[in-house]
C-alpha cells in the first residue's frame, strides 16, 4: 500500500467482507446491488455516507428518452434562486452498482453552497444492461436536463459535469462536445477499460486496498462489458482529440488501485492546453467521498469540488442577473 488505511475504514472493511469477486456470477451481482442498497438505507449506512444538507431539497423526476424512462435526483437550493447553475452528476459502481442516494452529502452541499441546481442520473447497469447502456444513458440525459434546467430554475448555459469512479467516465465522456459545458470534475476516475487498467504501478501497489480491489475490478470489466466490446471506445484515456476542454478538476485517492489513471489522464489534458486541477488524497480509498462516516479526507476534498465549481459556473461579466 501507498499509505495507511484510515482507522474506521479498516474496521469497516473487517465488519463488511464481500462477495467472492473472481467467482461472482450476474444473478449474485444483483443480489449484491439490492443488498448494498439495504445497508445504504440503513442508520449505519447513513452514518458511512453521510447525512443530505439540510439547506438543499432532493426531488425525484424522470425523463425519457427514445424507449426508456430514466430517474433523475434533483437538488435545489431551500432559499431558491433564479439562473442557477446546472450540475449533472454520475455516481460511481463500476456500471454494475450504485445510485444517485450514495452521493446525497456532496450533491445536496453543492446544491446549497454552490448554489446550483444538482440532477444526478439513475442510468442503467449491468448485468441487466450493459455497456454500452450506461453511456448512452449519459449522453441521452445531459441535453435533456439542458433543455428543461429551467422547470428548477436554472440556466442550461452554465453547466458542468461532475462524477466519480465509473461515473467519471461518463462525465468525461458526455463532456466531449457538449457545448455549454463550464467545467468538469472527475472524482477518484476509472478513465482506461482495458486490459492496461491492470498494469498502472497503483494498481498492483494498493492491491489490499479494501475498495476497488484488484478481484473487484477484474469482475467489472467481466460483467459490465460484452465479450469482444472494444473497451477503448468507453475510456476517456484513448480519446483522440482533448483540443478545446473545460478546466477540470482531478481528485486521485492516495491508496487507490486506480490512482495512476488520473495522474495519466492530466497529463494527456495538459499536452493539449487544457486547464488541470489535479489534486491528491493520500489517506483516501477509492469511493471515498461517498463514505464520509469513514474516510476524513472526504471533508476536504468537498470544499475543494465547491470552490472549483463556484469559480468557473460564476456569471459571466456584465450578464443578467
Amino acid at each position: 500500500m501507498r499509505g495507511r488505511v484510515p482507522v474506521r475504514m479498516r474496521v469497516l472493511a473487517a465488519l463488511k467482507g464481500g462477495p467472492d469477486w473472481d467467482s461472482i456470477t450476474p444473478a449474485e451481482v444483483v443480489e449484491t446491488r439490492a443488498a448494498q442498497e439495504k445497508l445504504r438505507r440503513s442508520a449505519f449506512g447513513t452514518f458511512i455516507t453521510g447525512r443530505p444538507d439540510p439547506g438543499a431539497l432532493g426531488t425525484e423526476h424522470t425523463l425519457a428518452p427514445a424507449g426508456r424512462t430514466l430517474r433523475v435526483r434533483v437538488h435545489r437550493p431551500v432559499r431558491g434562486g433564479s439562473r442557477l447553475p446546472l450540475i449533472v452528476a454520475f455516481h460511481g459502481g463500476g456500471f454494475i452498482s450504485g445510485t444517485p442516494e450514495q452521493d446525497d452529502w456532496l450533491l445536496s452541499h453543492l446544491a446549497a453552497e454552490c448554489p446550483a441546481v444538482v440532477a444526478s442520473v439513475d442510468y442503467r447497469l449491468a448485468p441487466e444492461h450493459p455497456i454500452p447502456a450506461a453511456v448512452e444513458d449519459a449522453h441521452d440525459a445531459v441535453p435533456l436536463l439542458v433543455a428543461r434546467a429551467g422547470e428548477w430554475g436554472a440556466d442550461g448555459t452554465r453547466l458542468a459535469l461532475l462524477g466519480s469512479s465509473a461515473g467519471a467516465t461518463l462525465a468525461a465522456l458526455t463532456g466531449f462536445g457538449t457545448p455549454e459545458l463550464r467545467t468538469q470534475v472527475l472524482i477518484n476516475p476509472q478513465l482506461d477499460w482495458t486490459d492496461g487498467v491492470f498494469d498502472y504501478p497503483s494498481f498492483t501497489e494498493n492491491a489490499d486496498s479494501p475498495t476497488a480491489t484488484p478481484a473487484n475490478c477484474r469482475a467489472v470489466q467481466r460483467i459490465a462489458l460484452p465479450a469482444g466490446y472494444d473497451a477503448r471506445q468507453i475510456s476517456p484515456m484513448f480519446h483522440d482529440d482533448f483540443t478545446g476542454g473545460v478546466p477540470t478538476l482531478i481528485q486521485s485517492a492516495g491508496l487507490d488501485p486506480l490512482e495512476d489513471q488520473s495522474s495519466a489522464y492530466a497529463a494527456r489534458l495538459r499536452r493539449a492546453g487544457v486547464e488541470v486541477t489535479l489534486t491528491r488524497y493520500a489517506e483516501a480509498t477509492h469511493g471515498f467521498l461517498s463514505m464520509r462516516g469513514v474516510i476524513p479526507a472526504a471533508g476536504p476534498a468537498r470544499a475543494e469540488i465547491l470552490d472549483h465549481l463556484r469559480s468557473h459556473l460564476a456569471l459571466r461579466s456584465g450578464a443578467r442577473r
